[in-house]
């Protein structure tokens, strides 16, 4: 089966949004075994939403249109649909009482300008909307099958799982499942990753690499029956192990966040944070996940040199004497932090991260990351590359991985240098 996605929307185009509803529904078409052949974005003019899916019809089975359903002038894909398929439109009245009822259930009045998005072409079948307004159709462009859906993605998504999905599977008949895994991976490069596993033998399994920086996840994938493929799957995934060992920083749902909280919950740890150059990014991962006030004590954000002596106990003379970015301050940030809260483990972070600041001694990407528990503190010093919002990030993700690796007590040389 050939699919093709049309995202419909001038937003899209002048860059004023993201087209994310292609990427997801690409994504969630590959994990059932579906792959998309083509993607396409147009304004919202009525003649170029109608070339569009003419074209489109020509070389494939299946068409996923999003945008174009809302209540005003500029919203004309149900009237390109039905230009596109020799339709009119009609008022649908499914989509009517649809409209009317959600109205009614919020205490709102339906305004005649919402009207118009009960109008349909007349031999289109609806999509039910169980979260806005629009309902969206399917209809048929001579022999490809048309779904059109909103544009909003939260209305899109729970459209595409309860009704496109089904539909789309069933007309290609897959009784496979499409099994997965995914190893991301921290610290090495892309082309050190595809160099470990160049040689790796995995039979019927396709692998694929997703750059999101500056993780990188390996993804395994196998179309079986919804019975077998585990074992195969489990196989593959201790083979890219025993390749990429400690560069896998978590797996499948898991994100690295997730690990660094199981990991301090299992072992009853507590931990606080004192940024710097990171700007609370660190604390913020910290605390993404639900229930981290079981493990997280406090962040302070101590970015002047006399709010890290006020805020951490930071002596003034050693910021004078060696500068707020070098490993003596980190450390002082990491201790001043623990016993400040009195948390078992302390991260610090300080450093440059540009595009201004640096020196010759200290350029650009000079990070000094410091660990602290009962036993003292450790410092890193990290050389980082990128733009400013890209050292921030990869900063911050050294120092969770730092820590992930400190509680599972991994080998000593990536603890950094030990200060009493």
């Amino acid at each position: 089966m050939k699919i093709a996605l049309l995202s419909i929307g001038d937003e899209l185009l002048c860059g004023e949004t993201v087209d994310t509803n292609a990427a997801q529904i690409a994504a969630r078409l590959y994990d059932c075994g579906l792959e998309v052949n083509r993607q396409m974005t147009v304004g919202d003019q009525l003649t170029a939403i109608a070339d569009a899916l003419a074209t489109l019809a020509n070389d494939h089975d299946t068409i996923i249109a999003t945008g174009g359903l809302g209540p005003t002038s500029d919203d004309v894909t149900a009237e390109a649909a039905a230009a596109a398929t020799g339709d009119s439109l009609v008022r649908n009245e499914t989509a009517h009482a649809h409209l009317v009822a959600f109205f009614r259930s919020r205490g709102r009045e339906l305004f005649p300008q919402n009207e118009k998005q009960a109008f349909l072409p007349s031999r289109a079948t609806v999509i039910p909307n169980p979260t806005g307004t629009a309902c969206g159709f399917r209809t048929l462009l001579g022999s490809c099958h048309l779904y059109v859906l909103p544009g909003v993605p939260s209305e899109m998504r729970p459209m595409v799982e309860e009704s496109v999905i089904p539909a789309v599977r069933e007309r290609a008949g897959i009784p496979m499942l499409l099994r997965t895994r995914v190893l991301t991976v921290f610290g090495i490069s892309e082309a050190q990753v595809g160099q470990l596993l160049s040689d790796l033998a995995l039979d019927g399994i396709r692998i694929a690499y997703c750059v999101q920086f500056p993780l990188i996840q390996v993804r395994l994938r196998l179309t079986a029956s919804p019975e077998s493929g585990a074992a195969a799957l489990d196989t593959a995934a201790e083979m890219v192990r025993s390749r990429l060992r400690d560069a896998i920083v978590a797996e499948d749902h898991d994100t690295m966040e997730t690990v660094v909280a199981r990991l301090l919950d299992e072992r009853g740890l507590t931990v606080a944070v004192a940024e710097s150059c990171s700007g609370g990014l660190l604390a913020k991962h910290l605390t993404d996940i639900s229930g981290s006030s079981s493990y997280m004590r406090a962040g302070v954000v101590a970015y002047a040199n006399d709010a890290k002596n006020r805020l951490l106990g930071v002596p003034a003379e050693l910021i004078e004497r060696h500068g707020a970015v070098s490993e003596e301050v980190a450390a002082a940030m990491a201790e001043g932090v623990r016993r400040t809260v009195a948390s078992d483990l302390a991260l610090a972070v300080t450093g440059i991260a540009g595009p201004t600041g640096g020196t010759d001694d200290k350029p650009v990407g000079t990070v000094f990351l410091s660990l602290c528990d009962h036993n003292g503190c450790r410092v890193r010093e990290l050389h980082l590359s990128g733009s400013r919002e890209q050292v921030r990030i990869a900063t911050t993700y050294h120092a969770l991985n730092w820590l992930r690796r400190h509680l599972l007590a991994s080998d000593a040389d990536d603890r950094g240098r030990s200060r009493p």
